[in-house]
């Protein structure tokens, strides 16, 4: 007997790119992350709350720690391997490095209007 509401192995890749899909949707910015705003469980992560709430860039966060399907899927969903990912208007921006190299060039502010 098979859970309607639970994906089979097979399907699971797809329906948790679904479930990316919706939280993407629901965020016009959105910081894929290890903890939480409050309490960032890595240093980049930490890093890169402080490069946004700087610059006063209105986000959410999702703790990808708390949900490892998400975590794992992440990585294929963007072709990234680390985190954080910040999204905008469901299109990935980047990790850590890129928002860095950004508000460097001056190109970041525009990003966050996409």
């Amino acid at each position: 007997k098979i859970d309607v509401g639970t994906p089979t192995e097979s399907e699971k890749p797809r329906h948790t790119f679904d479930r990316i899909k919706a939280i993407l949707a629901g965020h016009d910015r959105i910081l894929f992350m290890k903890g939480t705003h409050s309490s960032p469980m890595c240093g980049f992560s930490k890093q890169a709350i402080g490069i946004l709430d700087s610059l006063n860039v209105k986000y959410d966060t999702f703790n990808i720690l708390a949900n490892p399907d998400i975590r794992q899927a992440m990585k294929d969903f963007s072709n990234w391997p680390t985190f954080p990912q910040l999204y905008v208007r469901k299109q990935f921006i980047g990790g850590l490095d890129v928002i860095k190299s950004m508000v460097e060039s001056g190109s970041f502010q525009a990003a966050l209007a996409l």
